[in-house]
């Protein structure tokens, strides 16, 4: 009796000692992210009170957490989320860059890492845990100051001035208002903000655009600061004008030479060199994508071309996708590459350049005038002869020009195919 005992003891003893060794490593081995929504923070310019808010959620798929970044209708699944102890460290999908962060309560304190810049390329960062509010104020009696399309000029009065335009929209007419500006190279994605008093803030982050606007209307003028990131700052100023125009997107890239052919021929993420002129490409019309994956209006046109073209059943028409990126270095190039192709199914040749930039871009693509953006969209008839050019891209939060967009591009391509 008094042996079983002991064994009896010695079996609960174990059990607890196994319980209490679980609990201890469980109290300081694992972070635990709260399901709910977060208000995040990047502090650009911690000295001058420059702060870009956006807002994240946190929710759980499978005992695994998701954060998902929200940008006016835009939602980001961030699912690469390493937990180690008291640190939550998460990569974005598509861009090389990352978040490292400690849990400090329900507080996430740490920065952002962008691994496309050698300097400057960390930005301190807060999450606050059920915070819903994406800038910190009051809404007051809805005045929707903001409303339309505004005629804007971006370091005004300077050799670098550019065109733009805004256009903004008060939800439900409240102080909330979200929104982009569209440029002869692309637009800046999703805004989102809101109206106080005669100000207006909006910010952006997807993980590369790290965007905030603040501005302030006197009279009849929008006079404000653009941020991207912790070094770059700039002026604008901007009028309300439903009739504002910019260049059209089909002129400003055009063929100079129409006797050089389109010859090029680059590896793809799997090593195999394909050229324009292969078998599976010949009689066929052509789109061209000039793109990089570190590109968000790259990434917003890779999103329509690859739904596009999923829908060529008959494979009527092709794309091929020539990558520029930001490193020569081959196997980080495929990586970055490879994470886009997977984001998004792409179901069309994406080939790797080994160059990068848009003088390079250039002189790959010798028969035009110049590479102005990425993206470019080159359509090329059976013969492989251009016959329109794309520059920029105007994407999903543009509204009504995405739409336009997409009208005329379907359009081509069925006049291409048809003839």
């Amino acid at each position: 009796m008094y042996i079983l005992s002991l064994h009896s003891l010695n079996k609960n003893l174990r059990c607890y000692l196994f319980l209490l060794t679980f609990l201890f490593f469980n109290s300081i081995g694992f972070a635990q992210l709260k399901k709910g929504t977060y208000r995040a923070v990047l502090y650009l310019r911690p000295t001058e009170g420059i702060e870009l808010p956006f807002n994240f959620d946190v929710v759980y798929k499978k005992n695994k957490p998701t954060l998902i970044i929200k940008n006016a209708d835009e939602r980001i699944s961030v699912t690469e989320i390493t937990i180690k102890k008291d640190s939550v460290n998460f990569k974005m999908p598509v861009f090389d860059t990352e978040f490292k962060t400690k849990l400090v309560g329900d507080t996430l304190i740490g920065y952002w890492k962008n691994n496309y810049k050698k300097e400057n390329n960390t930005i301190p960062f807060k999450a606050f845990y059920n915070q819903s509010q994406r800038f910190n104020f009051v809404p007051g009696k809805a005045n929707p100051l903001f409303e339309g399309k505004w005629q804007t000029i971006f370091s005004p009065k300077t050799k670098d001035s550019s065109k733009a335009i805004g256009v903004f929209h008060h939800t439900e007419q409240t102080d909330y208002v979200t929104g982009t500006f569209l440029t002869e190279t692309g637009d800046y994605r999703y805004l989102e903000g809101m109206r106080h008093n005669n100000e207006l803030h909006l910010s952006c982050f997807d993980g590369s655009h790290a965007f905030l606007f603040v501005a302030t209307l006197s009279k009849d003028t929008l006079q404000g600061t653009f941020y991207s990131g912790k070094t770059w700052k700039e002026n604008f100023v901007a009028t309300i004008n439903p009739n504002a125009e910019l260049r059209n997107a089909n002129e400003i890239t055009f063929l100079k030479n129409k006797d050089v052919p389109i010859q090029f021929s680059f590896k793809d993420v799997n090593g195999k060199v394909i050229s324009i002129n292969d078998e599976k490409f010949k009689n066929k019309p052509l789109l061209i994508q000039v793109m990089g994956s570190w590109c968000p209006n790259c990434m917003d046109e890779t999103a329509y071309l690859s739904e596009l073209y999923s829908k060529n059943n008959k494979k009527e028409f092709e794309i091929i996708a020539l990558a520029f990126e930001k490193t020569t270095d081959e196997e980080k190039a495929k990586s970055q590459v490879t994470r886009l192709i997977k984001k998004f199914n792409v179901p069309y040749t994406v080939l790797l350049t080994g160059l990068t930039g848009k003088d390079k871009a250039s002189e790959t693509l010798s028969a035009l005038n110049k590479i102005t953006a990425f993206p470019t969209l080159l359509f090329l008839n059976r013969q492989h002869q251009i016959i329109k050019i794309h520059t920029g891209f105007s994407g999903p939060a543009t509204g009504k020009n995405y739409n336009i967009f997409k009208e005329e591009t379907e359009s081509t391509i069925k006049f291409l195919t048809e003839n």
